[in-house]
């Protein structure tokens, strides 16, 4: 009895030694090379894996980075710290980031617009959205759902009154509220931006005023009034250029609807 169990021992002992020693040879002459420079360079990255850089996440932007084929300065999240510590780890120059937040651009609450029919099903954007295009009289208008708040790192999107609000004190510009939103009405701009546009709609202004209050008319008031010639109406939608907006106010005091907001949108980053 005893001897039949030292055998099983023993050969059981056998079997993991042969095992351990073909594990140990395989790992030795099978290992793939770490690159070293890459493993530094991903250590400086935030991790997001947003994409925001152009890459296929952080292992992707570092690769590219240690082979020199991408600039310092392309992580949004990780902004000036992070463009900092590689090029140190690169010995490279230091590139300035434009910071990013995301902006939704719709202003159609539940005060401003109405549905159009009552959707019964899976509590998402992009599943209301196959249905007719949402349940919203605007077909360019936020469907409320919370796509874009559920894949936000940092808390910084909310729905509230029927649409999305972001908190650009919280963004870091990683994009993915901008990729998750089947409507593409969510857009990332510099985060010294001074002026934006709440609309999306670009049909014409008394189809507009029956889907939604708070849209868009293409009036061009805002584009006759401003002194820097920062607003430019087309397609019946006003869209600000950030160069030149000074924030002086004068086209949100005048636009009739009250779609366009003046003020700081300074992300996290910069706080």
């Amino acid at each position: 009895m005893i001897y039949n169990i030292l055998i099983a021992v023993a050969v059981v002992s056998g079997i993991g030694l042969v095992c351990g020693i073909v594990l140990a040879l395989a790992s030795h002459f099978m290992a793939v090379k770490v690159d070293e420079k890459k493993e530094a360079v991903r250590a400086c990255l935030p991790g997001v894996n947003c994409g925001a850089c152009g890459y296929t996440g952080c292992d992707g932007y570092a690769e590219a980075l240690a082979n020199g084929k991408a600039e310092v300065n392309l992580c949004i999240p990780g902004a000036d710290a992070v463009a900092k510590k590689l090029s140190e780890v690169l010995g490279v120059a230091y590139e300035d980031v434009t910071e990013q937040v995301a902006i939704v651009y719709c202003g159609g609450d539940c005060n401003a617009t109405e549905k159009k029919e009552i959707y019964e099903g899976i509590e998402s954007c992009a599943a209301a959205n196959q249905l007719y295009g949402g349940t919203g009289k605007c077909a360019f208008g936020c469907l409320g759902y919370g796509d874009c708040a559920s894949v936000c790192a940092n808390d910084a999107v909310c729905i509230e009154n029927g649409i999305a609000h972001i908190n650009t004190s919280l963004c870091m510009g990683c994009g993915l509220c901008v990729r998750a939103c089947p409507k593409h009405i969510i857009s990332l701009v510099p985060d010294v931006a001074k002026t934006v546009v709440l609309c999306s709609n670009k049909e014409k202004g008394a189809l507009v005023r029956k889907e939604c209050l708070a849209g868009c008319i293409g009036c061009k008031k805002c584009e006759k009034l401003c002194p820097e010639q920062a607003i430019t109406v087309r397609d019946n939608l006003a869209s600000v250029d950030a160069e030149k907006c000074t924030g002086c106010g004068a086209c949100a005091d005048n636009c009739p609807v009250g779609c366009i907001r003046t003020g700081s949108f300074l992300g996290i980053n910069k706080k």
